[in-house]
């Protein structure tokens, strides 16, 4: 496997290309940050909102987390091997999208390690805000999209995933 993954000379040629840097570290790293940020929404937003309890809601969100960091690092490392598409390193790009989707998903689990359901809410609903809009500055950044056009594609889908969690919720 370590002959797969890129050495330190490859690393730093990925890093100093601006569009290998975009195509094989910023692409794949975002793609699984949203995923990770808002597909994790709806279980812990759910989860929060049918049981009201702290620890219920992090056991919760830390699975999802978990797997959806390894279904993502699987499917962009099996999507294609890199040749056709100039992706590079499919274990690479696997790896840089797993790890993404886990931080997206974990950085709002983590509130829910105050005990007080109520408060861990203020503060998920506080990250999961930062979170989007780290998001559309990655994609104003790098893709050159409009911030606020960014802005509104990112929440409207954060929003869209974060009421059918509460609808389901307190069903």
């Amino acid at each position: 496997m370590s002959e797969n993954l890129p050495n330190l000379t490859e690393f730093s040629e990925i890093v100093a290309n601006d569009k290998n840097f975009v195509l094989r570290i910023v692409q794949p790293g975002l793609a699984g940050l949203m995923d990770g940020s808002v597909s994790t929404l709806a279980p812990i937003f759910a989860t929060a909102f049918a049981t009201h309890n702290s620890r219920t809601v992090f056991l919760i969100g830390a699975a999802s987390a978990v797997g959806a960091g390894i279904s993502m690092a699987f499917s962009e490392g099996l999507s294609d091997d890199g040749e056709l598409t100039g992706r590079g390193n499919p274990i690479f790009r696997g790896i840089v999208t797993g790890l993404m989707t886990f931080i997206g998903g974990f950085l709002h689990t983590l509130p829910f390690l105050i005990p007080n359901v109520h408060t861990a809410l203020t503060w998920a609903y506080g990250v999961v805000g930062v979170e989007l809009v780290v998001i559309a500055l990655i994609r104003h950044r790098y893709f050159k999209t409009s911030f606020a056009l960014s802005c509104l594609q990112v929440i409207v889908g954060g929003g869209l995933v974060f009421a059918a969690g509460v609808l389901i919720g307190q069903s």
